[in-house]
């Protein structure tokens, strides 16, 4: 069983373990910068673009903060936005009105803790699949887990992962050339049910073993 941090539509390669193989949540961790956790890469007609879901940061006299008690700063219309985006980027991909109905009450529907959407976006995209939602969480915090296969690195957005990606077909591939790894939501609404056997036949064995 591998252990992972629910993140933000997680990139395909996170996603694949996801799919193919047993999982546990990490939810027990503090919560740290510079990660998926509140961030997810698309593509626009413009190439790579971040979308970024803002926080409410609590003071440093309260010390590290919890993954599990963050909450989303809903000040900002962010799901208005990030929807907007989503639609002008994959309004005209094969598959964005065939899941559409799936996917937009996420930008609906009022959420307090980042935690809880996260791991709402991963089970919205496993339905899609007809997947099941792993179950499994943490218990506590572990630094180096004994019992699990330890992938929080994948977390990380500044890591560079060097998994081979064979392309499919990008909405503004023609444009940008094909951008690899980026967020489920690409590959989804690109090619549609056959993203559960392009995971599996593209993504390099390495990656689940």
């Amino acid at each position: 069983m591998k252990l992972i941090h629910p993140t933000y539509f997680p990139n395909i390669h996170t996603f694949s373990l996801i799919a193919h193989d047993s999982i546990c949540w990490e939810v027990e961790d503090n919560y740290q910068k510079q990660t998926f956790r509140n961030r997810t890469y698309i593509s626009t007609d413009r190439g790579k673009h971040i979308l970024s879901i803002p926080i409410v940061h609590v003071g440093k006299e309260f010390g590290r903060q919890q993954y599990k008690s963050v909450a989303l700063d809903n000040t900002y219309p962010w799901q208005r936005q990030h929807w907007r985006t989503l639609e002008t980027a994959y309004r005209t991909s094969p598959f964005f009105e065939f899941y559409e109905d799936e996917i937009k009450p996420l930008y609906t529907q009022p959420y307090e803790l980042l935690l809880d959407f996260n791991l709402k976006t991963i089970e919205v995209i496993l339905e899609c699949l007809q997947l099941e939602m792993p179950k499994e969480k943490t218990q506590n915090y572990e630094v180096k887990p004994t019992e699990l296969e330890d992938f929080r690195f994948m977390v990380n957005a500044k890591l560079k992962h060097t998994i081979p990606m064979d392309p499919y077909t990008q909405v503004f591939g023609d444009r940008n050339g094909f951008i690899p790894n980026l967020s489920i939501l690409d590959l989804l609404f690109n090619v549609g049910p056959n993203a559960i056997s392009y995971m599996k036949q593209s993504l390099s064995t390495s990656s689940h073993d």
